[in-house]
């Protein structure tokens, strides 16, 4: 790969994106095979299925708190070093994950590839946003996300293959090779410093408040959409995690280099971003009960519930390639309006049940793409052009907090909206329909976006 140029008109190592890519592609594909796993980890352990969905649950909660240490991290001592060191803690959490021997190391190697792997896709971006020039970033930044619809496709097939050849364990044992190429090339594909560092002590109070309002929200969130939990304690964290927000807001006023940085939510267009990426987790969460809609209204089997998904990944990532090379000339807000107007269209024929089978892959088609767009380079390249470079990484961190707020929310809210609505499904379509009225809200909030101009080299000084 030829050397890319800076913004200052430096040259990118050779191979930096390959290293990127590599990255974020690891990070993605154990997400894409945790699914087909959890049967083989409930034979091998003898588990119920709320101890095996600890599996997932876990992982989300090590990695949203991890987003922004890892971010703001990377702010201070440049994107090399703290990349790097995600991909080693990764790579270690797999390792443990592999050779557990209990159900108790299987979660504490999730618990701590959450951590490495948290810190991934936005350091990732932030690189991005460093290394080229803002002509190419949407580009780069719409491969990064066609990345995560390749590690979907390659994922469950590839671990099925594995487990057919060998056992569960080799599934996280392949991610050691990949960690290792990555860190090898790393080493002299990333700058060494791609901002500067930020002054002051880490901040430990914030850190501590992070780690456990974003650990009450997900726990919260969690709890709500399981049966077994109750209907008092869900409801509970998730108050305890709002109560939470002034105080972190109190302490990020007063240290002199806050984890998530106050001038970050000052300006507009960055809170917007944030908002709207809430809304794209929310489209890309609702993806997880299609295969039930399509088992009960359309009578797919369990066994091909995955394929009838397999039109929805393939269009995502054509919609992330397609946005990012069209970024730069139609600008994010005109790409924002698209995605989520395509996230509208499919979800609301989703909800339309009496199109049979054919009418249900065409409807998958569109939100395919609009997953694909809204979570592409659009979102992300505000957060690079709003925000000066030194804080890059935690804008990055807080896109991927956000989306995966929306996830949970919408993993939560779409099952109990379901069971409220009806068993079978008649309650998955009323949710869908709902999916379809917040996707047409976020379309509203897009329109407030500001309009094209050409991209900055460096972002304006915040308020």
């Amino acid at each position: 790969m030829s050397a890319v140029a800076t913004p200052g008109g430096a040259a990118a190592p050779r191979g930096l994106m390959a290293v990127l890519f590599a990255g974020v592609f690891l990070a993605a594909l154990d997400t894409a095979v945790v699914a087909p796993v959890i049967p083989a980890l409930r034979e091998a352990f003898a588990l119920d299925h709320r101890a095996a969905g600890l599996v997932t649950t876990v992982f989300i909660l090590f990695a949203l708190p991890a987003t922004a240490l890892m971010a703001n991290l990377g702010d201070r001592h440049g994107r090399r070093p703290v990349y790097l060191a995600c991909i080693t803690i990764f790579a270690l959490g797999s390792l443990v994950v592999a050779v557990a021997p209990s159900y108790w190391g299987i979660l504490l190697g999730r618990a701590i590839q959450g951590v490495g792997g948290g810190g991934i896709l936005p350091l990732a971006s932030a690189v991005i946003g460093d290394a080229l020039p803002p002509a190419r970033r949407g580009r780069a930044l719409g491969l990064v996300g066609a990345t995560y619809g390749m590690a979907f496709v390659l994922g469950p097939p590839l671990a099925a293959l594995a487990m057919v050849l060998a056992s569960w364990r080799w599934i996280f044992l392949a991610n050691l090779p990949i960690a290792a190429a990555v860190l090898l090339l790393g080493r002299r594909a990333l700058p060494p410093r791609a901002a500067p560092a930020q002054p002051g002590r880490l901040d430990w109070s914030g850190i501590v408040v992070v780690f456990a309002l974003l650990g009450a929200l997900v726990l919260g969130l969690t709890q709500v959409a399981d049966a077994w939990a109750g209907v008092a304690l869900g409801p509970a964290l998730v108050l305890a995690a709002l109560a939470l927000v002034p105080l972190l807001a109190a302490i990020e006023r007063r240290v002199p280099a806050p984890l998530v940085p106050p001038p970050l939510l000052a300006r507009r267009q960055l809170v917007l971003a944030y908002a709207l990426a809430l809304g794209a987790g929310i489209g890309m969460g609702a993806v997880m009960y299609l295969t039930s809609l399509a088992q009960l209204a359309h009578g797919v089997s369990e066994a091909h519930g995955g394929f009838a998904l397999l039109p929805l990944v393939l269009c995502s990532m054509f919609g992330s390639m397609l946005s990012g090379r069209q970024l730069h000339r139609l600008g994010a807000r005109k790409v924002t309006l698209a995605g989520f107007a395509l996230l509208a269209l499919g979800y609301g024929a989703t909800a339309c049940t009496g199109w049979g089978l054919v009418g249900f892959l065409a409807a998958t088609m569109p939100a395919g793409l609009g997953i694909g767009v809204v979570v592409g380079g659009a979102l992300r390249g505000i957060a690079i052009d709003e925000s000066p470079p030194p804080l890059r990484g935690a804008a990055q961190g807080l896109v991927n907090i956000a989306t995966s707020i929306g996830t949970l929310l919408a993993v939560s809210g779409i099952g109990a909206l379901a069971d409220w609505a009806g068993s079978g499904a008649h309650g998955f379509a009323v949710a869908y329909a709902a999916v379809a009225g917040v996707m047409a809200a976020m379309w509203l909030l897009a329109l407030a976006l500001a309009r094209h101009e050409p991209a900055r080299d460096t972002a304006a000084a915040l308020p």
